[in-house]
């Protein structure tokens, strides 16, 4: 796991190197890089695959006390981390919240991306998502002590289990889930900064509504990529975007929720590797 100074304090990152296409992949709340691991074991022998893990609940660099950690502060912290690592028309993928951070950049710009994928993510009014969204904005309000000591149930598989945690996100990524609750049930700083995040988000709901008004300017190549099964992200919010934008295109992957780079990591690596350069 490399690392790197920006703005907001120090990000971990996985950067498979290599010069192929390069392929930069976000991920959600309460997550981190590994999301994409099986993606990335696939992708990497043609593609360069940098997967930062954001300041989203299960990072393990707390980040600056004067850090934005709203959503559009993610954004523009993936931006400074593109420009930073100097990337080209990069295909930024992002999955959960990960994707409502795509939508931020694809609004803003985002001069170094050739093309997105939307993979299974908060649209429109669809945040905070579904019952698991919806609960982690309620604990959010709750003082970092608090929050951690509610945390702490996820420990237990029966609870990570449940609807209102990981139940609906994930078929099969249960270890996953486990391993990204470990910073907030053991580090104070790290609760902190997920609260905060968490108020930030819980302060600005309308934000993807906001930006789906803008989605059809952007004029480059748009994959949406959507789990047939999805109980948290509604399947219809798939086919809007992929109308929405100009040249958007709608793939359905079976046998998956949400987290369709845990559920269907090389299915979801497949049509990725169709969709960059020299495989159009």
């Amino acid at each position: 796991m490399k690392k790197i100074e920006l703005s907001a304090g120090t990000v971990e990152y996985e950067d498979s190197g290599g010069d192929g296409p390069t392929v930069v992949l976000l991920h959600g709340f309460m997550m981190d890089a590994s999301l994409w691991a099986g993606s990335i074991s696939d992708l990497s022998a043609d593609h360069r695959c940098v997967a930062p893990t954001l300041p989203l609940g299960a990072h393990r660099h707390a980040m600056r006390a004067d850090a934005d950690l709203s959503l559009p502060g993610m954004a523009r912290l993936v931006a400074e981390l593109l420009d930073r690592l100097d990337l080209q028309d990069v295909t930024l993928v992002g999955n959960d919240t990960g994707g409502a951070i795509v939508q931020l950049l694809m609004c803003d710009g985002a001069a170094r991306v050739g093309r997105v994928v939307l993979a299974s993510c908060d649209a429109f009014d669809n945040f905070p998502p579904g019952l698991t969204g919806k609960t982690l904005m309620l604990t959010g309000k709750l003082p970092p002590r608090l929050f951690g000591l509610f945390m702490q149930q996820m420990r237990l598989r029966v609870i990570r289990r449940l609807p209102i945690a990981f139940g609906w996100l994930t078929l099969r990524g249960d270890a996953a889930t486990l391993r990204w609750m470990q910073p907030v049930m053991k580090r104070p700083e790290i609760r902190h900064d997920a609260v905060r995040t968490l108020r930030a988000a819980g302060a600005d709901t309308g934000l993807l509504v906001a930006a789906a008004e803008r989605l059809s300017s952007f004029e480059r190549p748009a994959l949406v990529v959507w789990a047939s099964r999805d109980r948290v992200m509604p399947p219809e919010h798939g086919r809007r975007l992929a109308e929405l934008l100009p040249h958007g295109r709608l793939v359905e992957m079976g046998d998956s929720y949400t987290l369709i780079p845990l559920d269907q990591p090389a299915g979801l690596s497949q049509v990725i590797r169709e969709f960059t350069p020299g495989r159009l």
